[in-house]
């Protein structure tokens, strides 16, 4: 799943505004402006059309890299829960943890439950409303640090129906 499709998802399910977006991405470190939020998420309209086209994913990818959307996500918990203080000797690098394609989908579910204060519980009914239904220990596999022992990489499936399940969860009418 691609780093702007994750966004535009998580900003439907949580109807996030566009001068929130800049405002989030703020804090996570990245200068955005309003104007630029709505160009990025226009931006993968057409390439949803043609998924056979390579050229449009790559230039998306530049637009939202994995270094942007965990800016995002960081800003979101400051935005969400406020900024943390730091302990003397403490690095700001440790908010990083996306360190390849495959982190993405676990870093972003991590970031999404501290932000958003979830539970295990909470998570799990958010999994369920989206249409899976997870035990304990297999979140806990997807929540875990990447080396661990049970640590296991959290497909594009997990992300699709985590958002759906967000998106019934906030956007109920």
């Amino acid at each position: 799943m691609e780093n702007i499709d994750i966004l535009k998802r998580l900003r439907y399910a949580l109807d996030i505004k566009d001068s929130d977006m800049a405002e989030i991405f703020k804090l996570g470190g990245v200068v955005i402006t309003k104007a630029n939020v709505q160009d990025m998420l226009k931006s993968n309209e057409s390439s949803d059309a043609d998924p056979l086209k390579k050229d449009d994913s790559s230039a998306v990818n530049q637009i939202c890299n994995n270094h942007m959307l965990e800016s995002f996500l960081n800003g979101f918990i400051i935005f969400k829960r406020g900024k943390k203080e730091e302990k003397p000797g403490e690095s700001a690098d440790k908010n990083f943890m996306i360190n390849d394609a495959w982190s993405v989908n676990n870093v972003f579910l991590k970031k999404i439950k501290i932000a958003l204060a979830f539970t295990g519980d909470d998570m799990l009914a958010i999994f369920k409303a989206g249409g899976i239904d997870l035990s304990n220990g297999e979140l806990s596999a997807l929540l875990r640090r990447e080396g661990q022992r049970n640590y296991k990489v959290c497909g594009d499936r997990y992300i699709r129906v985590f958002l759906k399940g967000l998106a019934e969860r906030y956007r109920k009418k």
